[in-house]
């Protein structure tokens, strides 16, 4: 990452640092991930299983009452897969996912709760998201 304080900033939207359990719906599968940033246009997760560019991808997820400024929320999202890569460990992939739409869900809708995939990953999440 670059400390150049004349790098051009090209995201659009504001991102938030958080560290949430996510399921991962594609190809007639679901496997469990876990979120290291969002925006309302994209996410950045982490998830043990490798997905292809463009590859269509369903996440759902409590979104935080920080950044809902109400209740926490269901949500379920669909996008685009933009880039992936491996872990220096390879036992997990980041994956960045344009996000084409998402839904808030009923409350009493059930969202994949996973346990998140590392203890590493707990010993760094913040109590809160952290907008980037």
């Amino acid at each position: 990452m670059s400390t150049d304080p004349n790098r051009l900033e090209r995201r659009g939207a504001q991102r938030f640092e958080v560290h949430l359990p996510l399921a991962v719906h594609f190809d007639g599968r679901t496997v469990p991930g876990f979120t290291q940033d969002l925006s309302g246009r994209g996410i950045f997760f982490y998830a043990e299983t490798a997905l292809p560019e463009g590859a269509v991808v369903e996440l759902t997820f409590t979104m935080p009452s920080e950044i809902t400024l109400g209740e926490n929320m269901p949500v379920r999202c669909r996008g685009r897969v933009l880039r992936a890569s491996a872990s220096p460990a390879g036992q997990r992939n980041g994956i960045a996912v344009q996000l084409d739409s998402y839904q808030y869900l009923p409350s009493n809708e059930p969202v994949a709760q996973f346990v998140r995939v590392s203890a590493a990953s707990a010993a760094g999440a913040s109590s809160g998201p952290v907008p980037r």
